[in-house]
């Protein structure tokens, strides 16, 4: 049985979208009469859940009383907005990685600690379980892909990350230690490559490129992810193609710089 406090939860959150809904359709900032009307929440109930929505930045309130959508939408616009850029430019260059080599390709985003899987083609082949769906998480050491975004990072920074999430490992392959992380991200930083050699599942390799932006951040990472026994030594010069190619099309101009 749903208690009384998730149901109370659950309600704020439909009349806050009702509010917004409202808002959006708003034409010009809008009263707070005609919001209640709009949405026919009490006027105490809908000045109570806007008063949140401000301090959120999510609603702009003017000085005559009227409120509009605020900055915050914009912002949370932009981010999402560009994740799906990512993923409707890579798509393509993914599904000739994947026609070519037959194994999954993954396409992922650092969000804070984690790795995010943005996209996967699946190679419908592999007898080892694959655990990195859509949308789902992974530590950043532990995966090719979370590892290029530590290689662009500072020393602080991996130094701050390895403190906060104590470098737990899943298999006896992990990198658990900092000098392992820091001596494997310097190689990254030469290379422009990570591998992910069985240290999220046993049996399963990575091999990962970054993707940059025009301003030459990473910004995502494309991996090729099959089991041991399946990879091949030209998958890195592949990968660097797609990933290039991927990179150029989102502005980055700077010349590869390695052969």
């Amino acid at each position: 049985m749903e208690q009384p406090e998730a149901k109370g939860s659950i309600q704020v959150i439909e009349r806050m979208m009702s509010l917004i809904d409202a808002l959006a359709d708003a034409p010009e900032p809008a009263s707070l009469k005609s919001l209640s009307k709009a949405t026919g929440l009490h006027p105490s109930t809908a000045h109570r859940i806007l008063a949140a929505m401000t301090h959120s930045r999510l609603v702009e309130r003017y000085e005559a009383g009227t409120y509009a959508l605020g900055i915050r939408f914009l912002e949370l616009g932009n981010v999402v907005k560009s994740r799906f850029n990512i993923r409707e430019i890579a798509l393509p260059f993914m599904q000739n990685l994947h026609e070519s080599i037959g194994e999954a390709i993954n396409l992922g985003i650092r969000d804070g600690d984690e790795i995010v899987y943005l996209e996967r083609t699946s190679s419908g082949r592999s007898l080892v379980r694959v655990v990195y769906l859509v949308g789902a998480r992974a530590p950043l050491h532990l995966t090719s892909l979370g590892k290029l975004f530590l290689a662009a990072d500072t020393t602080a920074n991996i130094r701050a990350y390895a403190e906060r999430t104590g470098l737990p490992g899943k298999t006896p392959y992990s990198l658990t230690s900092l000098d392992q992380l820091e001596k494997e991200l310097e190689t990254i930083r030469r290379t422009d490559l990570a591998y992910d050699n069985e240290e999220a599942e046993v049996g399963l390799r990575c091999v990962a490129m970054p993707i940059r932006n025009d301003e030459g951040l990473v910004v995502a990472g494309l991996s090729i992810s099959a089991p041991t026994d399946r990879h091949h030594s030209d998958w890195p010069e592949q990968l660097r193609k797609a990933t290039e190619s991927i990179s150029y099309a989102l502005g980055y101009r700077q010349q590869a710089r390695y052969g």
